[in-house]
């Protein structure tokens, strides 16, 4: 199951590629014939969505391999990796279209008036770009992709950067030049922070950040319905990637046998794996009651 929906994730990421590459030919094109530099920014900005994209292929096939000798717990931690990669790449975009606009602010003698095509492509892009966050998105939260939603992210930014480039078209259009640059630097700073975000979060899961609470807490339920006067002494959860380790100790009646104690641990084992995709493993160490 995980091979099928890592393999769904690699699909979306290919077809994204594509259609990158292709508003990037578009936006560069009829950026220079148009003279808009909001334009050639967003153009760029495709262009690194589709360097960053090809990050997430190599992540998706690297964690979707089996743990082997050197790495016995899997290779998922590579997910966040890459995550933390492409919010570099984004926040080096941010920094790129933002420095264009602030330059352009300050020399406004250079400033020229885009063609009207400029605004036809801001749509085309604006259109597209939403479609693929949502459906890049789907994909990452049905797979549980770290760096694929970091790349959906990527494709709003973009989508975000064309909405900017074309109320600075249209505005420069409509006699109010200046507005190209000023909406450039504007969504340079989304940009900025939406890469942070996803920094802190790649960040969150190599850490062995214990899960949220509303999870933990059913956990603990699930636990406590495999069998009568269960008492959990303690329970450590800790983020693998997507995934999460749960380490346990419980506290049973002390007069079961080894067996029966080994029956009651392999119950909540199967139990808590089966109810929580998440979780990869549950370690269960089993104690007397006092």
């Amino acid at each position: 199951m995980k091979k099928l929906l890592t393999n769904e994730g690699i699909k979306v990421s290919i077809i994204t590629v594509v259609i990158n590459f292709l508003l990037f030919l578009m936006k560069i094109i009829i950026g220079f014939i148009c003279y808009s530099n909001a334009l050639i920014s967003d153009a760029v900005h495709s262009l690194s969505d589709v360097i960053t994209t090809f990050a997430v292929i190599f992540g998706l096939i690297i964690a979707m391999k089996d743990a082997d000798k050197n790495h016995p717990y899997g290779h998922e931690k590579i997910e966040p990796i890459f995550g933390i990669i492409l919010a570099f790449f984004l926040f080096i975009t941010g920094i790129g279209i933002g420095f264009v606009g602030i330059k352009s602010i300050l020399n406004k003698d250079t400033i020229v008036i885009p063609g009207a095509l400029a605004l036809v492509a801001a749509i085309i892009s604006i259109i597209v770009k939403e479609g693929m966050y949502h459906y890049t998105m789907y994909t990452a939260k049905k797979i549980k992709s770290t760096s694929m939603e970091a790349d959906a992210w990527h494709h709003r930014s973009d989508a975000l950067s064309s909405i900017g480039s074309f109320f600075g078209i249209l505005g420069a259009r409509l006699g109010f030049p200046i507005l190209d640059p000023i909406c450039s630097v504007i969504i340079a700073l989304v940009i900025v922070k939406t890469a942070i975000d996803i920094f802190l979060s790649g960040v969150t899961e190599l850490v062995d950040t214990s899960c949220d609470e509303e999870t933990l807490k059913d956990i603990k339920k699930t636990i406590m319905k495999c069998g009568q006067n269960i008492i959990i002494n303690d329970i450590k959860t800790r983020k693998f990637g997507s995934r999460i380790y749960i380490d346990l100790e419980i506290a049973v009646d002390g007069n079961l046998t080894v067996k029966e104690s080994s029956l009651m641990s392999d119950k909540i084992h199967d139990k808590v794996e089966e109810q929580f995709a998440d979780v990869k493993h549950c370690n269960i160490h089993i104690v007397p009651k006092n």
